[in-house]
């Protein structure tokens, strides 16, 4: 996405002559390739060529003045109806000589390249677009493999293409063999173009004279080499770095150290008297900014007359601050912008985000770094360490329509919803009148969808660390959350259970340390089922960042617990380790419930926030025993018991011992014994 954003790309710029002139057109294209399919050329309102052809014609300046008024943004290009004036000038194309016209066209921007397109409508959509709306020629220079292949099969017999030089070029008839599957190929190729939309892939080349039958890097290199010989282009790489609107209309923020004067302009505040201060006493109205209505404020001297003018009353978006603000915080009180605290906190351990954050903030935020880092103020050269992109919390949406037929959507709160045994939406209806509404699928909660759910409303209802666990149990982090009130049922039954496990234990009589010497293979392996989940919790959040599956596998060792009724010394302070060690590890997730069983498991004097992270057990993981899955030519046919240390002819000899493998072998012959240890046995017979 910052790529994209920045723009960059590989091209060729090179120049047209004009007709009658000594001037030149120079262009930037990254698909040279296509020069042969050029049948004319666009250039910017802006372009020198445009305003000196408007000097004499109306017509023409009064189109190119409307367009200085026009969007610039890239969906604006896309999108708008693609509309130009033809200049009356020419240029000459630079290989075949031909007069192909010059029109000034509302899609090309004199910031990016030279302002200048040649425009080729078989390859390039805006191009065709616009050929299609002023009925210019569309010529087919590029094609797919399964055309050339046609092509191919045509020439081999005799016959010629139609468009590859007929219709599509302006001109000629279509004399093909219709019986002929290849001629068939070409006329489907062709008729896309002409009628539904320019061919955008690479491909080979066809009615390219010289350089037909090449792909794109081989025309590419040719027409360089061709120009930079004639000295009349060069390869370039050009940006289009898109605009980042950083500026708000509204009071909170960082008033933007502008001010602007009728004589001199836009005039930069003095830096003797930054920072811009915002005004205390102001009247939030609810619309508008209030410092746009503070005359007080808002009217000021110019720095550089000294006559009447204004402050730039937008403050700057909180991205534009939280690019360089984390540097400030490593550094309270330095006299500079940053000192030496800052290299010992940055680079930032870890940055967590939405997708939308991808761009707006961390490419600035990485860019005012390297800012920082080129001033010597900080010696890293990226501002964090690690990234992590979360996903979007998404609701269903619901709504009905007005007699316009606009929509009006509903707060899920308001609305009964009726679901099917597996918990999909099947009805709705809204509780104030008890009538239908629509059901809008499930979308990103948003103001403008009014799908957004009250969290405190959840919290009153379940408590915060419900809400909490299942927000983190949903969903990977870097995956979307479907919002889902039996989700967080669930939660509160887990989190009730757990309650409930440890109060109960609690009650029982005291026990002695654990004896890993004593224990009996029920109470070392709950021990093993424990430290095996130390391990993969641990992992989970630290490393992986998966939530989910840590707070899964939680649940799980609840399970085990559960089950477990061993009501002995050992088994009482293997319970009692299991229990505390998950009040632990839930602790992150759930503090309040975490905080109170902490207190109720006997550690009244110390805090759980005190407690180091558990650790597992490197003895406790040892297991006596490995269940190893047994295939039959990839099936799954039993399980075998074996030592983690057993040899592998012992493996083998079990495996093919086990009953409900042999049954599958009768008759068949082995062939060969996959062991993969501690695993899987495969056994391939036939």
């Amino acid at each position: 996405m910052q790529r994209n954003w920045i723009g960059r790309s590989e091209g060729l710029e090179f120049a047209f002559d004009i007709e009658g002139s000594a001037d030149t057109l120079r262009v930037f294209t990254t698909r040279p390739d296509t020069l042969m399919g050029v049948t004319f050329l666009s250039i910017a309102a802006e372009h020198p060529l445009a305003v000196r052809a408007a000097e004499g014609d109306a017509d023409l300046a009064a189109f190119i003045a409307e367009l200085k008024h026009g969007g610039v943004s890239e969906a604006e290009l896309e999108t708008q109806v693609k509309r130009g004036r033809d200049t009356g000038l020419r240029a000459l194309h630079p290989v075949t000589g031909e007069a192909l016209p010059i029109f000034v066209a509302n899609f090309v921007l004199m910031n990016y390249g030279t302002g200048a397109v040649m425009a080729v409508p078989g390859h390039d959509q805006r191009d065709w677009e616009f050929a299609r709306a002023y009925q210019l020629p569309i010529r087919m220079v590029v094609v797919p493999d399964n055309v050339r292949d046609a092509l191919d099969a045509i020439g081999r017999h005799g016959a010629e293409s139609s468009a590859m030089g007929s219709a599509l070029s302006g001109g000629g008839s279509m004399e093909l063999y219709d019986t002929n599957a290849a001629v068939q190929v070409v006329r489907e190729f062709e008729h896309r173009v002409a009628d539904e939309s320019a061919y955008t892939e690479r491909g080979v080349l066809v009615n390219s004279g010289e350089f037909d039958g090449m792909d794109y890097q081989q025309a590419f290199d040719a027409l360089a080499a061709r120009f930079e010989a004639q000295g009349r282009g060069v390869r370039r790489v050009n940006f289009r770095l898109r605009d980042w609107g950083v500026s708000r209309q509204r009071y909170w923020g960082c008033p933007i150290p502008v001010i602007y004067c009728g004589q001199c302009g836009a005039v930069p505040v003095p830096e003797d008297q930054l920072p811009v201060v915002l005004p205390e006493d102001v009247q939030l109205m609810g619309t508008g900014s209030p410092i746009k209505a503070d005359p007080q404020w808002r009217v000021t001297s110019c720095p550089q007359c000294g006559g009447a003018a204004e402050r730039e009353t937008d403050t700057f978006d909180t991205f534009m601050e939280s690019s360089w603000y984390y540097a400030r915080y490593t550094s309270p009180g330095a006299a500079d912008m940053v000192d030496a605290r800052a290299d010992h906190w940055l680079p930032v351990d870890q940055y967590i985000g939405g997708i939308e954050h991808a761009i707006l903030h961390l490419l600035y935020f990485r860019f005012y770094h390297k800012l920082l880092r080129d001033e010597g103020l900080v010696r890293s050269d990226e501002p964090a360490r690690n990234l992590l992109t979360q996903g979007m919390v998404i609701a269903e949406t619901f709504y009905r329509e007005d007699a316009g037929g606009a929509k009006e959507w509903i707060n899920p709160a308001d609305v009964d919803i009726q679901r099917d045994a597996r918990g999909h939406v099947v009805g709705a209806l809204l509780k104030s009148d008890g009538q239908p509404v629509h059901i809008g699928g499930v979308e990103k909660m948003s103001k403008s969808k009014n799908n957004g759910v009250d969290p405190q409303a959840m919290v009153d209802r379940y408590g915060a660390d419900t809400v909490r666990l299942f927000s983190m149990f949903a969903a990977p982090p870097e995956q979307s959350l479907e919002w889902n009130e039996a989700g967080v049922e669930g939660m509160s039954r887990f989190l009730r259970r757990f309650w409930r496990e440890v109060t109960t234990h609690v009650g029982q009589p005291d026990h002695p340390p654990v004896d890993k010497a004593a224990l009996s293979p029920a109470q070392a392996t709950l021990r093993r089922q424990l430290h095996e989940t130390i391990r993969k919790v641990g992992d989970d959040y630290g490393r992986r960042h998966s939530f989910n599956t840590a707070i899964a596998a939680l649940m799980e060792l609840l399970n085990h617990v559960s089950k477990f009724i061993d009501m002995s010394d050992q088994g009482r302070a293997v319970r009692h380790e299991a229990l505390e060690t998950m009040v632990l590890l839930l602790n992150p997730v759930t503090p309040h419930v975490s905080h109170a069983l902490w207190q109720a498991l006997g550690h009244g004097e110390t805090l759980i926030e005190d407690v180091p992270f558990p650790q597992p057990d490197a003895s406790a993981l040892v297991r006596d025993m490995l269940t190893l899955a047994v295939q039959v030519n990839g099936r799954l046919r039993g399980t075998i018991q074996a030592a983690p240390d057993a040899a592998r002819t012992a493996i083998e000899a079990a495996a093919l011992a086990e009953p409900h493998v042999a049954r599958f072998l009768e008759g068949l012959t082995i062939r060969k014994v996959i062991v993969v240890p501690g695993k899987i046995v495969n056994i391939v017979a036939g």
